[in-house]
């Protein structure tokens, strides 16, 4: 394989490019390809402060883009690693680096948070993973691509030891679960579940049209509208109205739909957020730091 056969498939947006590169292979291929097709870019790094090899990461990525003579810019986070920390840690990640940020996310993450989300029961808007939070210029690149573009190059790219960390369920998905469908069913499924994601994208932009002409608040408008315009249009608001990291589920929309249909005055989300029925409309009491939903 050639590395600049590669660059057919990749979406590097137009102007100076800002390459979040963390110092893993699918990184580190999208700061290759970069090179490679010519373009001007800094490199960025998020260092999280948590695992202990983070420090070689930063020295490994601050090299490479010292090696190459780019411009080279370090954030330094400090996380609790408590509860949530990889939602937290990806916010956080977001809030640090610029606005048009290129990240070196695959074919085969996208396939992983299909799964991820499907189980989450997530509804259409998670089963596309449409990632919208940054540029990703090699998302149709597979991850056996990225590291054949690395070993091309002649980089050995770092490993995050958490990767092999099957308590964590992306890793689990990756190690465990993707693997085991490719033996049951013979195929590949990572193309599957993108083209998966794909069709459902096209189908949710029908839905989004619909369900951004309702009023999510009012209980007579979603009774009547068809389900799946109602469940987006509840999705939406709840989704914009709590900004919480991870998309909401089925099981908060069903407990919404039994107080739109009467069948409950309130109903609790994940995030122990609370939505109540009265006079015909619908409210949001948002939790309180403590866990509680402020009345």
């Amino acid at each position: 394989m050639a590395t600049a056969d590669l660059l057919d498939r990749c979406a590097f947006p137009d102007g100076e490019l800002h390459l979040g590169v963390s110092g893993g292979a699918d990184s580190v291929a999208m700061a290759v390809l970069a090179r490679v097709a010519e373009r001007s870019f800094t490199i960025w790094h998020i260092h999280h402060g948590v695992r202990p090899g983070a420090d070689a990461d930063a020295a490994f990525v601050e090299t490479l883009a010292a090696a190459w003579c780019v411009p080279f810019e370090l954030r330094q986070l400090e996380l609790d690693p408590g509860p949530n920390f990889e939602a937290r840690a990806r916010a956080a990640r977001y809030h640090a680096l610029p606005a048009g940020v290129c990240v070196g996310h695959t074919a085969n993450d996208r396939a992983e948070t299909v799964l991820l989300n499907l189980l989450r029961g997530a509804g259409l808007a998670g089963s596309a993973v449409r990632m919208q939070s940054a540029h990703r210029p090699i998302l149709r690149l597979t991850r056996t691509e990225t590291m054949a573009v690395c070993e091309e190059a002649g980089i050995a790219p770092c490993e995050d030891e958490t990767n092999r960390d099957t308590s964590n369920h992306r890793a689990a998905v990756r190690l465990r679960v993707l693997p085991e469908i490719a033996s049951a069913l013979g195929r590949d499924p990572v193309p599957i579940l993108n083209r998966h994601a794909d069709l459902i994208s096209d189908a949710l932009e029908v839905v989004e049209a619909a369900a951004a002409a309702l009023d999510p608040t009012d209980v007579a408008a979603l009774r009547t509208a068809p389900r799946a315009v109602a469940t987006e249009a509840l999705r939406s608001w709840i989704q914009a109205t709590t900004s919480d990291p991870y998309p909401v589920d089925t099981a908060t929309i069903e407990r919404v739909l039994q107080v739109v249909h009467g069948n409950h005055r309130a109903a609790e989300t994940v995030g122990g957020h609370r939505i109540a029925r009265s006079q015909g409309k619908l409210s949001i009491s948002l939790a309180s730091p403590n866990g509680q939903a402020d009345t």
